[in-house]
């Protein structure tokens, strides 16, 4: 990596004999430069001010969204940070990401800004993004600051900004002021900006910002169009990666486990932002791992590879999608017997999912069958499936739940009220997994020896629809036949 060699300390290219007297304060700034070369970077750069600016896609859906948080608050101050960078080592950050819910409500991705919605006087809010404006060339700030626009790249004007987002946009370098005097209820969306944090400490309660946390997931529950749309889209790219995986697995040698990441990676960098969480690509006994991120392994012939990965769209939407392949393309009959039960598992809860029902009908109606197969192979012993799946005695080898919702993160709407979400009501909009599986652990020696070291899972993204559901991830083969015939089409 390239650092700053104008503004790091005791650079050679500081002009030569320069002395302390003339290192002064700049410009506003302090830097080691000659004022020839701080004049000289102030002048010849052309006008690049965007004046066909559009409004971003989901600009209409952002408004709504901003209009309901209003609703549900009325005349008190709301504050939506998107979050600072985060150190990954030393002077180096990890690529950013904005907080999902700053997200949701502008369909803005710039760091260190924040959404803030003023109260008025009759209740209703005034909402403006605070965000970083372009760097100034006249003060210098665009070259001797590390994080100026000549280093990390040019950012949007505020007026682009109010062009795009449809909002007021205003120089976040004033809110800390604005945050100061700040009177009445206040709420926070907590620990994104330490600085906003630090600014609101004593207007604030942890009651309040608990009850603002948990509003603004439940208002994500349901999709809207744009949502819908840009998850589907995140499935088929998920569903691309897929293919491009099956492509680069060995046959008869072994294939790295994170060749297969790396393979993932690609597409999901092609047509999307990144992955929207760490891939699990377990090759054999990794399998049984259910948060196998280290993908330090390597696939063998005659195993099998549980890939659960998923593209997240440049709207920052993910996909959250899981098959188990048989590495030379044909399973074992004793795979085979696990991978049809947790079929069977997820085609029942499949058909559970629809307006209406119960949200833990899925999870339960998957479950039961998983039970069934488990005392099917004398697993429980002389107990009823009935009373071993009362006891929970199922779990030892199912472990997870069967599926949560999806959106802007892949464990969506996390705190939301109990009552509205794992003791809510399916309802037309919502997106959720379906994702059963069976896990035998390699030194598991209550089960025989055939079944140990096995780990399968089958998981797809569904959206709730007014009939039933729909399957968004359809593109991809769930029956342990059509997988056959898919690996050995890709194949050639």
């Amino acid at each position: 990596m390239e650092r700053n060699s104008v503004t790091d300390s005791h650079q050679e290219d500081v002009v030569a004999g320069e002395t302390d007297e003339n290192r002064t304060r700049k410009n506003g700034l302090y830097a080691d430069v000659s004022s020839e070369l701080a004049e000289n970077m102030r002048q010849g750069w052309a006008d690049t001010e965007r004046r066909d600016v559009e409004p971003i896609a989901q600009a209409a859906h952002t408004a709504r969204r901003r209009a309901a948080l209003s609703a549900l608050f009325p005349g008190e101050l709301l504050v939506v940070p998107a979050g600072n960078p985060k150190v990954r080592a030393n002077d180096t950050d990890y690529p950013f990401r904005p907080s999902s819910d700053y997200v949701y409500l502008t369909g803005d991705q710039s760091q260190d800004s924040v959404l803030v919605l003023e109260p008025g006087a009759d209740g209703e809010h005034r909402a403006i993004a605070y965000l970083l404006p372009r760097s100034d060339r006249e003060t210098g700030e665009f070259w001797l600051d590390y994080h100026g626009e000549l280093w990390d790249g040019r950012r949007n004007s505020l007026t682009e900004n109010e062009r795009l987002l449809g909002l007021p946009c205003r120089d976040v370098r004033t809110l800390t002021e604005r945050l100061a005097a700040a009177t009445g209820p206040v709420r926070l969306l907590r620990n994104y900006d330490a600085g906003v944090d630090a600014a609101l400490d004593d207007k604030v309660t942890a009651e309040r910002d608990t009850e603002f946390r948990a509003a603004l997931s439940e208002m994500r529950l349901r999709k809207d169009e744009f949502e819908i749309a840009d998850l589907r889209h995140a499935c088929q790219a998920t569903a691309r990666g897929f293919e491009d995986v099956v492509r680069v697995l060995g046959t008869d040698t072994p294939t790295a486990e994170r060749v297969i990441e790396g393979t993932f990676w690609m597409r999901a960098r092609t047509e999307g932002n990144d992955v929207g969480y760490a891939s699990v690509c377990a090759a054999g006994p990794h399998a049984t791992t259910l948060h196998w991120v280290r993908n330090d392994g390597e696939t063998r012939p005659g195993e099998l590879l549980l890939i659960d990965a998923g593209v997240e769209s440049r709207h920052l939407y993910t996909a959250d999608v899981t098959r188990t392949l048989p590495v030379d393309g044909r399973f074992t009959p004793v795979q085979r017997k696990v991978y049809d039960a947790v079929y069977e598992a997820q085609s029942a809860g499949i058909a559970a999912v629809r307006p209406g029902a119960k949200y833990r009908d899925f999870h339960h109606a998957a479950q039961r069958v998983l039970t069934e197969h488990l005392a099917s192979w004398g697993l429980f012993g002389e107990r009823s499936v009935d009373e071993a799946y009362e006891l929970g005695l199922h779990r030892r080898w199912t472990l997870a739940g069967t599926g949560h919702m999806i959106g802007l993160d892949v464990h969506d709407c996390a705190k939301a009220r109990t009552e509205l979400y794992v003791d809510g009501t399916l309802e037309a909009g919502m997106v959720l997994t379906v994702e059963p599986g069976l896990y035998f652990q390699s030194d598991d020696l209550t089960v025989p020896e055939e079944l140990r070291g096995i780990g399968v899972r089958i998981e797809d993204d569904f959206l709730v629809t007014d009939e039933g559901n729909e399957n968004l991830s359809a593109g991809l083969p769930r029956a342990a036949d059509e997988v056959e015939a898919w690996m050995a089409r890709l194949r050639g």
